[in-house]
């Protein structure tokens, strides 16, 4: 699933272009995908859109007179590009803008699951529909994130994913972040001690940063990642080989030595964690 550094590197690329022009048709859209109806999608032709912002893992793209929000979650497989005029086209795009101009924001979805949203809402509601999140994760710094992990009895992956509480984190920047911080990722999050805290908040700004700077030149997740989908791969600190332990939703990634002090975590299908 794109994290905060993914969504912040296109939100970025499509700043500019999604505003360059007014909208000359909206839609069409996957009947899964499309999540509202009132107001219909053509409210936006003749509109011209602001520019695109992010909160959290969501792209919203304001229309240049406040009456209008196009609110993107792109969920797992989902992904958005801005195409020129002359681009090759997608043959079936679970949704699309055209610009006058040519050019189009294509927002596609591999797969046969269709989990990526879109709505077309109001300010208001636009606003109604993301107060769940906590605060952003880049930048949230020591003092507010200990009073996060002081009123949380959860062990750190499981927080760090939690978007209610911190907003941007997933499953790989989650494992990069706990890696760079040297914190196991099941450790209780009351249980850190004041530097560990200092040192989680830098390591989810470093990392971030890291990946943001990584994915506006284009970097793939090879080269992204030093710690997710690394299985078996030496660490790129200590060289022993990196573990994982498989959850059915999701899989954690982390290096025994820098992380457990040598203990490896169980698979926890098969048994219950060491700890």
């Amino acid at each position: 699933m794109p994290e905060l550094p993914e969504m912040e590197a296109w939100r970025r690329a499509l700043n500019d272009p999604v505003s360059a022009f007014p909208i000359e048709q909206a839609g069409p859209a996957h009947i899964a995908t499309l999540k509202t109806f009132d107001p219909p999608l053509s409210a936006l032709e003749g509109r011209r859109l602001a520019g695109a912002e992010r909160r959290a893992k969501r792209l919203l793209f304001p229309t240049e007179d406040g009456e209008l929000v196009l609110l993107v979650h792109l969920m797992s497989a989902g992904r958005l590009r801005y195409l020129r005029a002359g681009d090759k086209e997608p043959k079936t795009p679970a949704f699309r803008l055209r610009f006058e101009g040519g050019g189009q924001l294509v927002l596609t979805e591999g797969g046969p699951k269709k989990r990526a949203g879109v709505w077309l809402l109001s300010p208001e509601a636009a606003a109604a529909e993301l107060e769940h999140l906590g605060p952003e994760a880049l930048g949230l710094g020591p003092e507010r994130l200990g009073e996060i992990l002081a009123s949380e009895p959860r062990r750190l992956h499981s927080l760090l994913r939690d978007q209610r509480i911190v907003a941007g984190i997933g499953r790989a920047w989650a494992n990069e972040i706990l890696h760079t911080a040297g914190l196991s990722p099941f450790a209780p999050a009351r249980g850190l001690t004041p530097g560990q805290v200092r040192t989680l908040a830098g390591s989810i700004d470093s990392e971030l940063e890291r990946g943001l700077e990584l994915r506006e030149r284009g970097a793939k997740d090879a080269q992204v990642y030093r710690v997710h989908n690394k299985l078996g791969e030496p660490c790129h600190v200590c060289g022993t080989p990196i573990a994982r332990v498989d959850f059915e939703e999701h899989t954690i990634y982390y290096c025994p030595d820098c992380q457990t002090g040598g203990r490896v975590l169980k698979d926890r299908r098969l048994s219950r964690l060491l700890r």
